[in-house]
């Protein structure tokens, strides 16, 4: 697990070192996370985000997502306020605590607005995890699907500099 998450943080230093344009934020529903977003020489980003979860069943996790987001549209519904978009992504997420662990693969659904007066982004994501869940305390093994992975929705919002 410390390698897993070692390797991670490797992952994020050079999302970081390669970005153009950063955006930091939060993101509150399934659990609360501090959200990065780091712009490449396209339209597409990459995302970090660690916080806490709460839908292990059993309490707060630790919870680490990496994503890299395509830009799928853009489009003016309101041109008075902003330009609205559809990203989708892809990474990895990893979490748990004491004796229990979740690892799988992350998918990205977002649909938001980039205000046209403020540099800020307000959107409302799907992030399903798709991994087992798995607990062990001394001699005690369980493994399954990490089902409660794909209530994984929240609403994020950062501040593009």
């Amino acid at each position: 697990m410390k390698k897993l998450l070692l390797t991670l943080a490797l992952c994020f230093c050079a999302l970081t070192a390669s970005a153009q344009n950063i955006a930091v934020g939060g993101r509150i529903g399934s659990g609360l996370q501090i959200q990065g977003e780091f712009q490449f020489d396209n339209d597409n980003y990459g995302e970090g985000r660690f916080g806490m979860s709460w839908l292990s069943g059993g309490g707060l996790t630790v919870d680490c997502t990496l994503l890299y987001q395509w830009e799928i549209a853009k489009f003016n519904l309101t041109p008075g306020y902003g330009e609205w978009f559809v990203d989708a992504g892809a990474g990895v997420n990893v979490g748990g605590k004491a004796h229990y662990a979740y690892v799988g693969v992350a998918g990205c659904a977002k649909f938001g607005i980039k205000l046209k007066d403020l540099p800020i982004k307000v959107a409302i994501d799907w992030t399903p995890i798709f991994g087992p869940e798995i607990a062990y305390y001394k001699k005690y093994r369980a493994s399954d699907f990490y089902g409660r992975g794909l209530a994984n929705f929240a609403l994020s919002c950062v501040y593009c500099f």
